[in-house]
């Protein structure tokens, strides 16, 4: 990321010069009543509440330059905290990004991060109302994502016994996408689902879309792997979860597993950012398109496989 030669730095552009650059011609989405220009945003609770999180990703630990581009790494911040808004059912409103880079950061750069994070943004349905930014000797962004609850907040501790197991979105195809890039895999070949690596894909409408009839009793966005995101469902409300292989198996990781000599399976259960959803059901039947059963809640603890306890790799920690 150094400065090449003749690009302007941030050093050079300064603070303020920064800031109006990456907000130039931005328009709010309407859950944001006062944006970037005082001292804080104001962004609308309709519900007179409001869910929050934040995430942070740090250069070489959560990315790499070499193998994400700028835009990259923006949606993919944005797309990690959207989801966590989205799997407690609400609509996100408004993000806050940190931003922290050395001093001889292209300013280009910190432009193509910008775009990232306002396209993701958009397809998230918000915008972006605010933020910091200071100089850093790696490139770390934290976001903090605000969403509106439209329904009551969907928690991890409601599964019960005899609910379904559910899935929307894609399964193991950043942990392939990412072993590919640590392999020197053929990324043409494989350049679906590199890209589902570097830029996850959260099915945001799956959630937002289900409709009332519909009794979604936990969910959660599988960030750390499907094995240990379900486990703390289970854990939380108490109850056994037990999936099935056959429903998990995906076609599509198949070449990508048999040229790196790796069970596809190990990514569907362990592999982590895949930020699809993983709920628990009361009825299967109502499902909408777009969900798969992959499993059953049952009386007991913990998360197995066909009935057995799956012994490897179960997902990311992040003090590892």
């Amino acid at each position: 990321m150094t400065a090449s030669s003749g690009s302007q730095t941030v050093g050079e552009l300064g603070e303020f010069g920064l800031i109006a650059l990456v907000n130039a011609g931005r328009t709010q989405s309407p859950g944001v009543l006062l944006g970037p220009g005082d001292d804080a945003a104001v962004v609308a609770a309709p519900e007179g509440r409001f869910v929050v999180t934040t995430d942070m990703l740090v250069q070489d630990r959560h990315f790499r330059l070499d193998w994400s581009s700028a835009q990259d790494i923006g949606r993919k911040a944005i797309a990690q905290n959207a989801a966590d808004v989205v799997a407690m059912g609400a609509v996100p409103s408004a993000f806050v990004v940190g931003l922290g880079c050395p001093s001889d950061t292209p300013v280009e750069f910190v432009r193509a991060l910008a775009d990232g994070m306002w396209a993701e943004a958009g397809r998230a349905g918000a915008s972006i109302a605010g933020g910091d930014m200071v100089r850093s000797p790696v490139l770390i962004v934290s976001v903090t994502a605000f969403g509106d609850p439209r329904r009551a907040p969907i928690r991890k501790s409601g599964a019960r016994p005899g609910d379904v197991v559910a899935v929307a979105g894609r399964l193991g195809w950043s942990g392939a996408g990412l072993a590919v890039l640590a392999a020197g895999g053929d990324l043409e070949k494989f350049a679906d689902i590199v890209a589902t690596h570097r830029v996850p894909q959260p099915p945001y409408e799956a959630v937002l879309e289900l409709p009332e009839t519909v009794r979604v009793t936990a969910l959660t966005d599988v960030s750390d792997g499907l094995l240990d995101d379900l486990g703390h469902i289970a854990e939380s409300s108490g109850v056994a979860i037990d999936l099935d292989a056959a429903a998990l198996h995906d076609p599509a990781l198949e070449p990508v597993g048999a040229a790196l000599g790796v069970s596809p399976l190990d990514w569907i259960l362990a592999g982590g950012e895949d930020h699809a959803f993983a709920g628990t059901f009361s009825d299967s039947g109502d499902l909408p398109e777009g969900w798969v059963v992959i499993g059953r809640v049952h009386a007991g603890s913990g998360v197995t496989v066909d009935g057995s306890t799956r012994i490897g790799p179960r997902g990311w920690e992040s003090f590892a």
